[in-house]
């Protein structure tokens, strides 16, 4: 049973991504070893599952209905899987999840430090990637869970805004607009402006904001790009420029005096979303950890 077993899982992720590479990565296999298995299932069926043609495949009417069964099945053994953990109250198993850069390093580690404590048996992995490499990872099921901080285009996957994220403009003190509390972007962008890549949630939700304000149409100009929170912060501290940074990166340096925060006129805020498949039957470790995680942005709302 087990080796038929794998042989659906095989197919299944293979039916799914519609991709003998991408099924190979996600199921961490070679890809001989899936087309190997897939062969052999079809070779038990004594028909052919998909069809291959340049370079693309699809599924034959055979294949169709399989995976129609497939997916029952392990609907099916994930209820078999959840109803023995309601019972004896056991939740373990391995999560990847994947976060965006400002909330691997500013909101998971509280988080997951938490999560981990009420659930030792639990194992997580994290991947961190700007937020399109993570809607990517999910979409190719190369993780399970997804946390970013810009809009998601994919509307084959289900997201859910879990915590308003407030952006703030940010200079070094000294800086002639450090006296100001709230400031115009336009006012910023008559200084060297120092901002995150391309593809980043930050970058991304600064664009959509400049496209709402006339005044600043075709303003920004950017002087340096660069990876990462820690990096933009530390080039506004050594006077290098401004920038609009998430709130909850620049905690430490208001604390010290390092940097000066301004509130943007507008206001600019965005949500940080968690995305992921639409599966059916989800396992139930992936259950708690959005009900945990769903508590944890109640009390930490900004």
């Amino acid at each position: 049973m087990a080796m038929a077993d794998r042989r659906l899982q095989v197919f299944h992720t293979v039916a799914r991504l519609l991709s003998f590479t991408k099924a190979a990565e996600t199921l961490h296999m070679t890809q001989p070893a899936v087309t190997f298995q897939i062969r052999q299932l079809e070779d038990h069926f004594n028909t052919r599952l998909f069809d291959r043609t340049h370079n693309r495949i699809s599924l034959t009417a055979a294949g169709e209905q399989v995976l129609r069964f497939a997916d029952r099945i392990f609907e099916i053994y994930a209820e078999m899987e959840n109803s023995i953990r309601d019972l004896t109250g056991e939740i373990s198993g391995a999560l990847t999840i994947g976060a965006s850069t400002t909330i691997a390093e500013y909101m998971l580690p509280t988080l997951l430090g938490d999560f981990k404590e009420k659930y030792p048996e639990v194992t997580i992995h994290l991947k961190v990637a700007n937020s399109d490499g993570i809607v990517s990872l999910v979409e190719s099921n190369a993780i399970d869970l997804g946390v970013v901080e810009s809009s998601v285009a994919n509307k084959n996957l289900v997201v859910e805004v879990c915590k308003r994220d407030h952006l703030m403009g940010i200079v070094p003190p000294g800086h002639p607009l450090a006296k100001e509390t709230s400031v115009k972007f336009a006012r910023l962008l008559e200084y060297p402006f120092i901002c995150r890549e391309e593809g980043s949630g930050t970058r991304g939700v600064i664009g959509e904001y400049l496209d709402q304000l006339p005044e600043c149409e075709g303003a920004l100009k950017v002087t340096m790009e660069l990876g990462s929170p820690e990096a933009v912060k530390g080039a506004v501290e050594a006077g290098m420029g401004v920038s609009v940074v998430s709130r909850a990166t620049i905690q430490k340096e208001l604390r010290l005096g390092t940097l000066v925060a301004l509130e943007l006129d507008p206001p600019l805020e965005r949500p940080f979303s968690f995305v992921h498949q639409k599966q059916k039957f989800r396992l139930r470790v992936m259950e708690e950890l959005l009900e945990f995680a769903r508590g944890y942005c109640e009390e930490h709302p900004g």
